[in-house]
C-alpha cells in the first residue's frame, strides 16, 4: 500500500542515496540526495532548521546545480521543488 505522501507525486522518483549541497546566502551545508523526480527530492540534512525556504542543491557526483524550494520538512528528511527554470550542469 502506497503512503499519501507518495499518492500526491505526480512523477516517479528515483532512488539516489548521494552526497549533495544546500547552498543559499555564501553558505553551504551537506546532505544526502535520497531521491529524485523531473520535478524533486527528498533530501536528508543533519538539521532542517538550518535549511533556508529556497536554495541551490548541487549533486557531488555530476555536480548538477537546481534551485529548490522547500515543501515538506519531517524530522531530519526535507522534500523540495526543483525551480524549472534553474537547472544547469557544471
Amino acid at each position: 500500500m502506497k503512503s499519501p505522501m507518495e499518492d500526491r507525486r505526480k512523477h516517479p522518483r528515483v532512488g539516489i542515496d548521494e552526497p549533495a549541497y544546500i547552498s543559499a546566502g555564501g553558505l553551504s551545508m551537506r546532505c544526502r540526495l535520497l531521491n529524485v523526480s523531473s520535478e524533486g527530492a527528498a533530501l536528508e540534512v543533519p538539521d532542517p532548521t538550518f535549511v533556508p525556504s529556497d536554495f541551490q542543491l548541487m549533486t557531488e557526483k555530476d555536480r548538477v546545480i537546481r534551485r529548490c524550494r522547500v515543501i515538506w520538512i519531517k524530522k531530519n528528511r526535507v522534500g523540495v521543488a526543483f525551480d524549472q527554470s534553474g537547472m544547469r550542469g557544471g
